[in-house]
């Protein structure tokens, strides 16, 4: 009773932090003169991240192993995943703009954590032979961690093709506009639309350094982020077939679960190939990471939807009114 309550309390209080944290960022975006609020939101996540490490070591130690046996707990891990993300350059002392991103991404899990979704999963059952082994602290963790680090880079690459379109859209929008007022009005409207051009050259030069500053920091931590979750997805497959000759006699079954993690692999090694290419094209890449946000919820949360295979312990059911 005492660690259902401690529990509950925990989740919720780490729900309540984020949400702050999120409001925080949004009035970061209007306001920018608050400099206190930067550093209000950073320990808010670090709050966030001890909240979340308390509730699973409840869990462990109530349950006597690792919480990382159903959808439900794999999905809290996933949200201390994202913490962890988010600190190592808050540590580093490096600004930068993952907090956009790791933000929004534990206020998502924990919110579906604490949703009515999970219900039956928040108590956990007794582990089935096939999970009581050493493995599971291995591959599933090392697979979650994976999985935090490569949505993480996956968001960035997609915030850098936004921030990419949008420079397009815009000087396509200009260069049409240009061209209508010079045929409407003549030469001499056309003469003074550049006179006003070379006025505001020197904002002009000074937004898309920033733009350009921005858009080369996002990939940088894109392709870090994503190495990193490419090492523990690697790690994670491994093991996973290691465990899987011990459990069911043979390393790969080609179940649902299985086969869409060799395609996530899959994704992210076109990625590092593209990426570490001499001749890359930061575009080229991001498209790819992006493809592989989509390709990850398939694989870690849509499979579960069909509850079959090998790995349908991980599956749940809607509950019914």
């Amino acid at each position: 009773m005492i660690f259902s309550t401690l529990e509950h309390i925990l989740t919720h209080i780490s729900f309540s932090i984020i949400s702050i944290v999120i409001t925080i960022h949004l009035i970061t975006l209007f306001v920018d003169e608050i400099v206190g609020l930067y550093d209000s939101s950073e320990k808010g996540m670090i709050a966030t991240f001890f909240c979340i490490t308390g509730l699973l070591v409840t869990r462990w130690v109530y349950f006597g192993h690792l919480p990382l046996s159903d959808l439900y707990e794999s999905l809290i891990f996933l949200s201390w995943g994202f913490s962890i993300i988010h600190m190592i350059p808050y540590f580093k002392k490096q600004q930068t703009h993952l907090s956009a991103i790791t933000a929004p991404s534990v206020i998502f899990t924990q919110g579906f954590t604490t949703s009515g979704l999970l219900n039956e999963m928040h108590q956990s059952a007794i582990l089935v032979p096939a999970l009581q082994s050493h493995w599971l602290m291995m591959h599933v963790s090392m697979m979650v961690l994976g999985y935090a680090a490569l949505l993480c880079g996956s968001l960035l690459s997609l915030a850098l093709l936004v921030i990419t379109f949008r420079k397009f859209i815009r000087i396509f929008s200009k260069s049409n506009n240009l061209l209508t007022q010079s045929f409407s009005f003549g030469e001499i409207q056309y003469v003074n639309e550049r006179n006003n051009a070379l006025q505001s050259t020197s904002l002009i030069s000074s937004q898309n350094y920033y733009r350009y500053q921005l858009i080369q920091q996002l990939d940088r931590w894109s392709y870090r982020i994503i190495s990193l979750g490419f090492i523990l997805l690697t790690i994670g497959i491994l093991s996973g077939a290691v465990w899987a000759n011990e459990a069911w006699g043979s390393y790969w079954n080609w179940d649902p679960k299985e086969t869409w993690a060799f395609i996530t692999w899959t994704v992210f090694a076109i990625y590092l190939h593209i990426r570490t290419n001499k001749n890359y094209e930061t575009v080229n890449s991001a498209i790819v990471a992006s493809m592989g946000f989509l390709i990850i919820w398939i694989c870690y949360f849509g499979v579960n939807l069909l509850g079959i295979g090998l790995h349908s312990y991980g599956s749940f059911i809607l509950p019914s009114n």
